[in-house]
């Protein structure tokens, strides 16, 4: 995270005595990455966090992924990945490679208590609505927010209201966060970035619960691991740093616009090791006065691109409906781009002055190796998807 909080009650100096209402002492937690290098958090427990009393092995099902090939462009539609589940244990694989993970899940219960070992993970609420409970204190987040979830951060998703939660999850190997062409050298978001601090949530307050024998799920290098503590993990009394969870809507990104069309870095959101995730949201169109406000076509030389429609897209490619939550998968290699007939409409309707604002909502992720299919894709992939590019 780019800048400093304290949340609950913490002591004037780290690493000094600080003592409980019955005069025993707090127990801290230093969560820190890059071997202590680097952005860290304190935390205060009233038992001690590594209290375990069991370990058993848990079993993650439903990682195999296939190559792409033979090379081509495809068309998932998530909606139909509908099965129910919790937010951990009931996600789908879509793609994955060494660097990422993408999963769909339809969390229409609580998870369990649960913690990625190997990175940060990122969460888009498609729809509905959930608080999620951390180590740190608990977000409550709604359609098109973002969360970033720091590596190691236990946590877990319950489901607040009437409807599932639809979730679109990126499991990293590494650290998630804003790109460095935002931030100053000491981390504070610059005048052009899209958007800043005030923009970011993060705990308010500790979440403080009791119970015993507590299971905390954890994914790892090796596969998956059920931890069984003594006393619930949260029982912080207070943190401060530089490391927890936040959320951010979509909403809230404000985009960079120019007389003609901006290319994908343009709305870029979030970096992470060997992949990007950007935000494209509703924006003014291009004003030049022989603008094409569609895309261009371009072929992604390093790029997979993962189009995630957080709405239904206008234009569809012959027949081939993008609805909500339909992710376009346009690989490295494939040229791709606007279908001739939206080329054509498009231009027309722009020198008419009847488009204003261009209402597209997506996620895409861009990863910088290529991306083999999950279980989740395959189930749920439009096969025919490559007939749209016929004649475009």
């Amino acid at each position: 995270m780019p800048f400093y909080r304290s949340v609950g009650q913490v002591p004037h100096k780290r690493h000094v005595q600080f003592r409980k209402p019955d005069g025993g002492l707090y127990r801290e937690e230093l969560m820190g990455t890059e071997g202590f290098s680097s952005d860290s958090a304190l935390l205060y427990h009233t038992y001690a966090p590594t209290d375990v009393v069991a370990v058993d092995a848990w079993d993650i099902t439903g990682q195999d992924t296939t190559p792409n090939h033979p090379l081509k462009p495809r068309l998932v539609r998530t909606h139909k990945v509908d099965e129910g589940g919790d937010a951990v244990t009931g996600r789908r694989l879509l793609a994955a490679n060494p660097d990422v993970r993408v999963s769909y899940v339809v969390a229409d219960r609580p998870s369990p208590l649960y913690r990625n070992a190997m990175g940060d993970e990122m969460y888009f609420v498609e729809s509905g609505t959930a608080r999620v409970e951390t180590v740190f204190g608990s977000l409550d987040v709604g359609p098109r927010d973002f969360v970033i979830m720091p590596t190691s951060a236990t946590h877990r998703w319950v489901p607040t209201g009437d409807e599932p939660v639809r979730l679109l999850i990126a499991e990293s190997t590494g650290g998630i966060r804003p790109p460095k062409r935002y931030l100053s050298a000491r981390g504070q978001f610059l005048e052009h970035s899209p958007y800043c601090e005030r923009d970011l949530r993060g705990p308010s307050e500790p979440l403080v619960v009791e119970g015993d024998n507590v299971d905390v799920y954890v994914r790892h290098r090796a596969g998956g691991t059920r931890y069984t503590y003594a006393h619930h993990p949260f029982d912080v009394v207070g943190w401060d740093g530089q490391l927890y969870p936040y959320a951010f809507s979509m909403d809230d990104y404000e985009p960079i616009i120019g007389r003609i069309h901006q290319p994908p870095p343009t709305f870029q959101t979030f970096e992470a090791p060997g992949f990007v995730i950007c935000s494209f949201v509703p924006h003014k169109v291009e004003y030049h006065p022989d603008a094409v406000i569609v895309p261009y076509n371009h072929a992604n030389v390093d790029s997979d691109e993962l189009m995630f429609y957080v709405e239904a897209a206008g234009g569809a490619r012959a027949g081939h409906g993008i609805e909500t939550g339909a992710i376009t998968w346009h690989p490295a290699g494939f040229i791709h781009g606007p279908h001739t007939d939206e080329l054509e409409k498009s231009v027309d309707a722009y020198n008419a002055g009847r488009i204003e604002i261009k209402n597209l909502r997506a996620v895409m992720i861009d990863t910088f190796r290529p991306l083999d299919i999950g279980e989740a894709a395959l189930a749920s992939e439009d096969s025919d998807y490559l007939a749209s590019w016929r004649n475009a």
